[in-house]
């Protein structure tokens, strides 16, 4: 489309209108902002057009010497300290995001002159996202307290500076690679930091149900404790058996995720087995939870999240992950599927992750594809009962029989994709002769 365009147009030209326009949004933005508050801005929507086609300019001028350029730059730089320091003379409290966002549209016409177009675009659109999310951000802030911040900012430091330098081989005949067991315990992490900063940020607002969506992709068994200790003294059986399905239905699609990320073969054997029972619990999750179900007030979400970003907590994911990888190839080994497959039904009673994460890693090679994805649909089944048992103990003998008989009925459910797998396979013959 450009070479068409260029022929009754100068490339140029096409370059200037697309500075005009992407520094025109920015200007456009700050406008609006300055008409909202009353308030003294560095510019507007003349302005920052202006400030674009200057940084488009200098950058055309300068060639292979950036000098002129950067000699533009520092003097959109003085004229923007002239500002803040006015600013500041007018107020105690003053911010400096328009003056930056004037050093970033003088930028962004500097891009667009070297044929930088998509990165001056994003520039552009994530500016003008940073713009308009200013009071969503700063509710955010003010709702996560200054440790947790450190702590993830200690998190993010330490991935950073290990995860470059951890050697990506693998050693021993456990198949074990440091390189992706970090940055498993990375995205395990992430994915539950998530959801936590998501309870965090809507606190107190859309009810249980938002409680269970959110929950199940955190953990589905915590969240399962939390509702049914908050249901034995609440007398709203369908609703909270009815969210307690709902973050099971929601856990399928926390591990289609994380299979996704790390053993797409596994994934395309367990995708529409996963789906559909998840699309089952939540249906019935739901239909539950909005059956009359006595008082009809709508009850307040109340948080009882835990930052998973802990140091201690990763280290120890790392160190169960490694474990759980070891012992499920010595079980294969010696003792078979049948063997896999019984770990599996225990490892269901407690964290799930370290298991079917140790299986995304040596699924297709050392284990069988088959009987990974069969030891995964246990496990899962498995940890439907324990959640069960626990609804059943934690909760009123109503809400807990609700809960129970609902997981129960999702465990077998989802033992029935296992009728479609290989055959079980038994010990290895090496193994055997090792047993003798």
């Amino acid at each position: 489309m450009k070479e068409a365009l260029a022929s009754y147009l100068p490339s140029e030209a096409l370059e200037i209108l697309m500075v005009l326009f992407l520094s025109f949004l920015i200007g456009l933005e700050r406008e609006e902002s300055r008409a909202r508050s009353s308030r003294h801005l560095f510019g507007g929507v003349r302005t920052f057009p202006l400030i674009g086609l200057l940084g488009f300019a200098m950058a055309l001028l300068s060639g292979e010497n950036l000098l002129p350029l950067t000699v533009g730059l520092g003097a959109l730089g003085a004229l923007a300290v002239v500002s803040y320091l006015h600013k500041l003379s007018k107020s105690e409290e003053a911010g400096v995001t328009t003056e930056v966002t004037a050093l970033v549209t003088y930028v962004v016409g500097a891009l667009v002159c070297r044929d930088h177009y998509w990165i001056a675009t994003t520039l552009v659109v994530i500016g003008m996202f940073l713009l308009e999310l200013k009071e969503v951000l700063e509710k955010l802030a003010e709702r996560i307290p200054p440790e947790e911040i450190a702590s993830f900012t200690k998190f993010l430091m330490l991935a950073a500076e290990i995860l470059p330098v951890v050697p990506n081989q693998t050693f021993t005949q456990f198949h074990i690679n440091p390189f992706k067991t970090w940055v498993i315990v990375v995205a395990v992490s992430g994915i539950s930091y998530g959801s936590y900063v998501l309870q965090r940020a809507t606190v107190a607002k859309g009810g249980i149900i938002l409680t269970a969506l959110l929950g199940g992709a955190y953990s589905s068994t915590i969240t399962t404790v939390v509702l049914a200790k908050r249901a034995a003294h609440e007398s709203r059986p369908r609703l909270f058996a009815g969210a307690i399905l709902t973050a099971s239905g929601v856990m399928y699609v926390r591990f289609m995720v994380l299979l996704g990320l790390f053993n797409g073969a596994l994934l395309s054997k367990l995708w529409i087995p996963f789906s559909l029972l998840s699309l089952l619990a939540l249906a019935a999750g739901v239909t539950l939870y909005r059956m009359p179900d006595g008082s009809a007030d709508k009850l307040k979400r109340e948080y009882k999240g835990k930052n998973p970003l802990e140091l201690k907590a990763a280290l120890l994911f790392a160190g169960i992950f490694l474990a759980v990888v070891v012992l499920t190839q010595l079980v294969l080994n010696y003792f078979g599927t049948v063997g896999m497959y019984v770990l599996a039904l225990f490892m269901g009673v407690t964290d799930v992750d370290p298991f079917i994460l140790g299986l995304t890693q040596t699924a297709g090679s050392s284990t069988p594809l088959a009987q990974a994805a069969g030891a995964i649909l246990i496990t899962a089944a498995s940890n439907n009962v324990a959640k069960g048992a626990y609804a059943f103990f934690f909760a009123d003998r109503k809400t807990g029989a609700l809960a129970l008989a609902g997981l129960l009925a999702l465990a077998a459910l989802g033992c029935l994709p296992l009728l479609l797998l290989e055959p079980v396979r038994k010990p290895s013959r090496v193994a055997a002769r090792r047993r003798r």
